[in-house]
Parts: structure tokens; sequence; C-alpha cells
């Protein structure tokens, strides 16, 4: 199916970083663009731009051919259901970007990543591997480089990582290899349910293409099946001794047992475990992940284990900030969530934990019994906090428990005073908190750096 936008009358649902984006190419394909956005501000930024802005609206404009909305909004916002119930398709950025990119003569491979946690380490994994064997590839999507962006700067190879909410709202995508790292509880409140979530996240797997499952993730197991039966390759990965047709752990070192000659007597070494940064099962596990991929267009085992080498992780991803008298603090804001916070948790034996925050509709009661057994003491914060000091109370009824109220003029700083009192020599005090940060930071990054600043006045 070709698509020409020329003359085309889009609403862009959005004026933040995607809705620039969107109405930015669009206009440049010859689009008669407007975007709409209930926050009139955000939306002046727009205004050097060859496209027209409408504050608030609840119905796409007459004549209106097509939406494409800002992954954010819901399908309930009264703009996306009146533009399904006119019969015009409502599609997100991703789904352009798809069909903008099949219009081109050379096609950019698409190597695509979802899932509950290790997304965007994932995606930087794979981009490291591609430029370590020599490929013009680039990491976009849901890490700040917008993947259309991606696609009209024309580079060869995309590592795409994609949301749940960009799935949601893609139709025709059809990556060459694709992932689905793990599923657990996460935007039930905008998905409706985990089913829901969990089907999203299964979109982005195709039958023509290499399927790659965690086999140690039983969602990524079930979508991998019901979304890619027929013609998909399929190949596994998991943190114990691979068989032929996966990628695995033996002794200290990943190994491929898929993309050899006979992986029934044969393997090829990927790297060590030491050449994954940060450690812990979790990120082992994304780097499996990330070689599938890579191996699937042909890059050798040599450029896996020094793209490993090469990639280093994101801001507030499980970074070490200081030691002070023996403890080690460590930010791990982008633990959003429950599985976030149960990977980064597990890689420390002993841990003064700092948590809380928004939930999304997530329950805590299953990691908190399972990283009991660890926790020196948790100091909470934050909306949801009560919600874990319950889950506390009924799975570790011992650990002593801090709470950090609304009243402190400095919540961060207050936290982290309290997580040293509680913390001993050789303990991590741990930045997890399971739960997104809105109700007091603008996002996980200034949380984080909330922290840093936090245990640097401990050193004063």
């Amino acid at each position: 199916m070709r698509h020409d936008f020329t003359g085309l009358a889009v609403c862009v649902a959005g004026a933040g970083v995607t809705g620039r984006s969107v109405a930015a190419a669009l206009s440049e394909l010859g689009a008669r663009v407007t975007v709409t956005d209930a926050d009139a501000e955000r939306l002046a930024q727009l205004d050097d731009l060859d496209v027209r802005l409408v504050p608030g609206l609840d119905a796409p404009p007459e004549g209106t051919g097509l939406v494409v909305t800002s992954p954010g909004w819901r399908p309930t916002a009264p703009l996306l259901t009146s533009a399904a119930a006119s019969g015009i398709e409502v599609i997100g950025d991703v789904e352009l970007a798809w069909r903008v990119a099949s219009e081109r003569a050379n096609a950019p491979t698409w190597l695509a990543v979802t899932g509950t946690n290790g997304k965007t380490t994932t995606v930087g994994m794979v981009e490291s591997m591609l430029r370590a064997a020599g490929m013009d590839a680039v990491a976009c999507g849901n890490v700040g480089f917008a993947v259309l962006d991606a696609v009209l700067a024309g580079h060869s190879v995309l590592a795409v990582e994609l949301s749940s909410f960009q799935l949601h709202w893609s139709r025709t995508l059809a990556p060459s290899a694709s992932v689905v790292l793990n599923v657990a509880e996460d935007h039930l409140d905008w998905h409706g349910g985990l089913a829901s979530y969990a089907e999203a996240k299964g979109s982005i797997h195709h039958a023509s293409a290499t399927v790659v499952a965690n086999l140690n993730d039983r969602w990524s197991r079930t979508l991998a099946d019901e979304h890619a039966p027929g013609g998909a390759r399929r190949v596994g990965f998991t943190l114990d001794t691979p068989r032929p047709g996966e990628l695995g752990v033996v002794e200290d070192l990943l190994v491929d047992r898929a993309f050899v000659a006979d992986p029934a007597h044969t393997a090829e070494e990927l790297g060590t475990l030491a050449d994954v940064r940060p450690g812990g099962p979790h990120n082992v596990a994304n780097a499996l992940a990330a070689a599938a991929l890579v191996r699937s267009v042909g890059v050798s085992p040599g450029a896996v284990a020094e793209g490993l080498r090469n990639f280093r992780p994101g801001a507030h991803r499980a970074s070490e900030v200081a030691e002070l008298d023996g403890v080690r603090y460590i930010d791990d804001s982008k633990a959003t969530n429950p599985h976030a916070a149960a990977g980064s948790l597990l890689a420390h034996p002993s841990v003064v934990w700092i948590a809380g925050g928004l939930l999304k509709g997530a329950s805590v009661d299953e990691l908190v019994a399972a990283v009991a057994g660890r926790l020196r003491g948790v100091v909470l914060l934050g909306a949801d906090a009560d919600r874990f000091a319950e889950a506390l109370a009924r799975h570790a009824p011992d650990v002593l428990v801090r709470r950090v109220g609304p009243g402190d003029d400095e919540p961060m700083t207050a936290a982290v005073k309290a997580a040293r009192e509680l913390a001993r020599h050789g303990d991590s005090v741990l930045l997890a908190p399971a739960a997104a940060s809105m109700d007091m930071f603008r996002d996980y990054a200034e949380r984080g750096e909330a922290f840093a600043a936090a245990v640097a006045e401990l050193s004063r």
C-alpha cells in the first residue's frame, strides 16, 4: 500500500516532543497539518512550524483524513473517539514512521524492543553492537530520539524502543526482528488491565520476522506463541544453559546456539558476564536479547562482545552516586514499577531501600515478599507510601520503616538522611522507587538528580 501525504488534511493530537516531530515531518511531506493540545502554552511553542495550531479540539476539523496521536493520549480521549466514530483512521507516530519508511528506496531495517523493563538498556546495547559491526545504526523511539526523525535522517538500521502506548496505535508495523523482554503490572490505568497491556506488547511481533522470546518470562513466551505463528523464526534466550535455537549462559560466558551453522553440536561465544554493565541477572538478560536481535541481521560474535564492552548505560539506571563510610549510594530512579525495582534490589545483598511514588494500579506485595530478606530498612515517600507500608507490614514486619511526610521541605534530602541512619557498613542505599515520579518530581530524571544532590550533601 502506498502512502501519499501530499494535500492530506491531518490532525496531530499533542504538541509535545512527539507532536512536534510528527507535525514538522508531515508538513515537509506536503500534508495540511492541524495540531491540537489542551495546553495552549505548549501548543504555542510550535508556532515556528508551517502548521495550524488550535487548542482543545474535541473533534477533528472538517475534512480531516487522518489523525496522528501522541502516545500518551488515551483511546478514550474525546478527539480520538470522535475520529473513530467518524471513520477517520487514528494512528501513532511509530505507525506513521513505518509508512514513511516503506516509501523509501532504501528502507531501514527495524530491530524492535518492548517490555515492561529493560527497553532502553537493550536498545542501547543493540545500537552499540551494530556500530561495532560498522553499521549506520541509531537507537530511537521511546528513548528521546523520535523514530520518525530517525527514518527521515536516513539511518540504515533502527534500534527501536516501543512502549505499549506506541504499539497500541500501530497497525501495519512489521520489524525485521522483535522481542518482548518481559511483562509485569504497569500502566494498567491506561490499558484497563494486564491482558490488554500484554496484548499491546505482543503486537510488536510479525509472522515473517525473527521473533525473540525471554524463556524465563511466561508472558514473553506466550506472546511469541500467540503473535508469531507460521513463517516467523523463533529464537529464545535464557539465563540457563542454552539448547539448540537459544542464547544463554554457560559458566561466565554468553553463548549463541541459534545463529550458528550447526546448533545441535556447536556454539559461539558472544562475550562474558564481566562485559555486561551494569551487572545483575536482568541486564544479562537484556544483553542476550540484544545479541539475538543483532545476530539476526548478521552481526558477528566479536562485534557483539565489542558492543557490550563499549556500551554505557543511561543516567539513573543503577548508577553508583557515591560510597560514604562503606555504604554505596545507588541511583536507579528509572525503576518506575515493581518489576524493575525487583531486578535492582536483587542485585544487592543488603539494602536500605528508598521507595514510593505513583503505583499506577500496580501491586507491590509480590515485590516486597521477594526481597524482604535483603532489606536492612526502608524509607518511604510519595503518594502511594501507604500501600508500600501495608505490603511491608504483611511480608517484612521486622524491617525498620521510616516515612517522609508531606511537611518535609526537601523530601528526598530527608529520605537520604533517614536511609543513612539505617545503613551499616557494606550496605547499599538504593533509590529504586517501584513507582512513577510525577507526584513529587517532573520525571524520574529529576528524582534521580534530587537523590544525587542529597547524597552530595551528606559528604559536606
